[in-house]
């Protein structure tokens, strides 16, 4: 084909908008709502690739009861979400990852913005009548806390803030000045939910917000604290990034072109705390568990899910597997993977329905061996230093306090520490806020427990001091630690 001609068989590719969806297979699933009669009645910050597989999946479904659910979407800063859902009037496409992959088309998202270039605009979406809730997923640091948790006034987003409360750069910043506005024109607060993996997130947030608004109008404040609502929430799907394999899959699912398509494991979960704010969707009727204690759940997820995932990482690369699948498909290393959950973690925990663990348990365990998903274990071995802490440390320092065995727990923490000599050994970059201290450690160590631990243990901000002062902890840690040296991760994990 010439030039001339590609140029032209461009041109006539079709694209997905709201112009071309009647023409999108019968197999792919649709918006059964009129988009047209929706109202927006969400803004939400950060439309990632999780958002769009998440938080807007569940709001498709409640379009379908309640049209006045549809989402602003605003990223704070990027412009890329934007520029590739705008042309297609916010549609997209979901893949739901399985042996027999789900295709379905999102319409929830009506509006994209951009804050940097078009405040004005979100100013009005925050302070209409209409929209009655905010939700968020932006990643721990776009709370802009410091060190003890709180909010951050030496952050560069926060003191600009400060100083031009009508064109925030941060999220914090925004949250006040749209609620400010609300207040000023007679209107309730929205409900603000965060729904990103930090711990207490919506406390968390609620105090940084409070804290700004104290800084701006005492009285702000006082309305903020006696009105508004933060409920605490805890959202799990794992979302593998969008690849060309999924980009080509979506096109000859849809017969057209989709700018950015999302995939994501057929699991979804979200859990918000019960509130009493009178605005909120009808959450149960699309599958969200509304519960008065999140931070069990959230417990859960952190421990059994994320504390599995890490384990699988370290000794799963260490063996030289690539997936989670593969790691799975070790014998072995499955069956350690079930006795960990089952013996040494599910003793920490209590949910308000003790069958919900075992149904958890047994959930993850089959998206864990989904043979579809391709999640990679060396995503998940990035940042172990500020991971491992939450997902397996607070399991083994409550095994300590009860007399429990230890010798599975630390196989994890053994597995991470050989990781990080591996990585330098094979000249790869280690992916964490502590690289420079842990690269100086791997390249100190020699693979005999007696001298390596000392050295890793002495991590800043890693190993509490609890766990350093227990001479049971030490002491296996350094067995297990030594027995990956010699015999490898797979036969560390043999019973």
């Amino acid at each position: 084909m010439k030039p001339a001609q590609m140029a032209a068989a461009a041109t006539n590719i079709q694209h997905l908008s709201d112009r071309t969806l009647p023409q999108v297979p019968s197999a792919v699933l649709r918006p059964s709502y009129d988009r047209a009669g929706t109202r927006i009645g969400t803004v939400h910050f950060g439309p990632g690739a999780f958002h769009r597989s998440h938080q807007a999946f569940y709001f498709d479904r409640l379009l379908e009861r309640d049209g006045n659910r549809a989402i602003c979407a605003v990223s704070l800063k990027t412009r890329s979400v934007r520029d590739a859902l705008t042309p297609q009037d916010g549609l997209y496409t979901l893949v739901e990852i399985d042996v027999v992959p789900t295709v379905r088309v999102i319409g929830s998202i009506r509006e994209v913005l951009v804050a940097t270039e078009d405040p004005t605009a979100l100013s009005r979406r925050l302070s209409a009548p209409d929209t009655s809730l905010i939700t968020i997923t932006v990643t721990e640091k776009g709370y802009c806390l410091d060190g003890a948790g709180g909010l951050d006034f030496d952050h560069p987003d926060i003191v600009h803030d400060l100083g031009n409360p009508e064109t925030p750069r941060s999220l914090v910043g925004w949250l006040v000045h749209g609620l400010q506005l609300r207040h000023e024109r007679g209107l309730a607060p929205c409900l603000v939910v965060s729904c990103d993996n930090l711990s207490d997130n919506g406390t968390t947030l609620r105090r940084a917000v409070l804290a700004f608004a104290a800084r701006r109008d005492r009285a702000l404040a006082g309305w903020i604290e006696e009105q508004a609502r933060f409920p605490r929430t805890m959202v799990d799907s794992i979302t593998p990034a969008t690849d060309t394999a999924l980009r080509s899959r979506v096109a000859q699912a849809l017969g057209m072109q989709d700018a950015w398509p999302i995939q994501r494991e057929p699991f979804a979960q979200w859990v918000v705390e019960e509130t009493d704010f009178a605005g909120q969707p009808d959450w149960a009727s699309v599958g969200v568990t509304v519960s008065r204690d999140v931070s069990a759940y959230e417990r859960a997820k952190l421990r059994l899910l994320n504390g599995a995932h890490s384990t699988l990482a370290y000794l799963g690369l260490l063996a030289g597997l690539e997936t989670v699948a593969q790691a799975m498909a070790q014998p072995a290393l499955r069956a350690f993977i079930e006795r960990l959950m089952l013996e040494d973690i599910e003793p920490t925990l209590a949910v308000p329905r003790g069958e919900e663990l075992i149904a958890y348990r047994q959930s993850i365990l089959r998206r864990f061996e989904n043979p579809a998903m391709r999640h990679q274990l060396g995503q998940i071995a990035w940042d172990g230093s500020q991971k491992l802490p939450i997902r397996i440390l607070g399991t083994l320092a409550d095994a300590i306090r009860a007399g429990r065995p230890l010798t599975r727990l630390v196989l994890p923490i053994a597995g991470w520490m050989h990781f990080l000599r591996a990585q330098v050994a094979n000249n790869k970059p280690i992916v964490d806020p502590l690289c420079e201290q842990l690269t100086a450690c791997a390249k100190r160590a020699t693979g005999e427990s007696q001298h390596d631990l000392a050295m890793f243990l002495e991590l800043p901000g890693v190993f509490a001091a609890g766990l350093v002062g227990s001479a049971e902890f030490v002491r296996t840690l350094g067995g297990a630690y030594d027995l990956i040296a010699r015999r490898g991760p797979l036969a560390a994990v043999a019973p």
